[in-house]
């Protein structure tokens, strides 16, 4: 477990909480206002609501809501998961990329994900009109950049007791977020977000020409 953390991944960390802090901090009714601003909201539609006192205000997407929705956090649960996961995986993965690269991939993902979720919903699904928050795309980002440079490092996923190597953990993940999203078994998760952002940062370090290091012989 990472006890010294490069200084990327330690502000990415300390920004998340900050803004989740203010968000429960303002209570119900502004955090509604600063969804309306920040939160992605889906392409194509303005919401015209009350937002008391009689003011009507338009809720729709803005352009900067494409990284700014990475900073919010639906609940004390999600923003725990998320984080973790950050502190687990991104403090190592900076130091293997360095600062610069690690900024552009973890926006790239990050923004990726944003993008897969305003598509999906634009074409197949035009008729939710809520918004999306969390760092999970970046943090699926995060996993496969993992997996690609330590591919026989071993995770756990639940419920399953024993450590897999991490090329099939992310792989099963990634299997059951296509799963979900396409059956719509597990409702309220951004699933092809988290797939946007694990498939862009495949990409990228792909582009990069990362490559999965050779097998062991035997």
């Amino acid at each position: 477990m990472p006890t010294n953390l490069p200084p990327t991944t330690r502000n990415l960390l300390i920004a998340n909480v900050l803004v989740f802090i203010v968000q429960t901090l303002l209570g119900d009714d502004s955090t509604m206002a600063v969804s309306r601003w920040f939160a992605l909201w889906p392409i194509g539609h303005d919401i015209a609501v009350d937002m008391g006192g009689g003011d009507i205000a338009g809720l729709g997407f803005r352009a900067w809501q494409l990284v700014t929705y990475g900073f919010m956090h639906g609940s004390v649960m999600h923003i725990v998961l998320n984080m973790y996961a950050l502190y687990m995986f991104g403090g190592l993965i900076e130091r293997v990329m360095g600062k610069r690269r690690f900024v552009i991939y973890y926006f790239t993902c990050l923004i990726a994900a944003a993008v897969a979720q305003l598509a999906v919903v634009y074409f197949f699904e035009p008729e939710k009109m809520f918004p999306t928050v969390g760092a999970s795309g970046a943090v699926f980002g995060l996993l496969g950049a993992f997996a690609m440079l330590f591919p026989r490092e071993k995770l756990m996923l639940i419920p399953i007791p024993v450590g897999i190597p991490a090329w099939l953990f992310v792989t099963l993940y990634g299997a059951a977020e296509l799963i979900f999203g396409v059956t719509g078994t597990v409702s309220g998760v951004a699933h092809f977000a988290h797939l946007g952002g694990l498939f862009a940062g495949l990409v990228l370090l792909w582009a990069w020409g990362v490559r999965p290091p050779p097998r062991r012989a035997f």
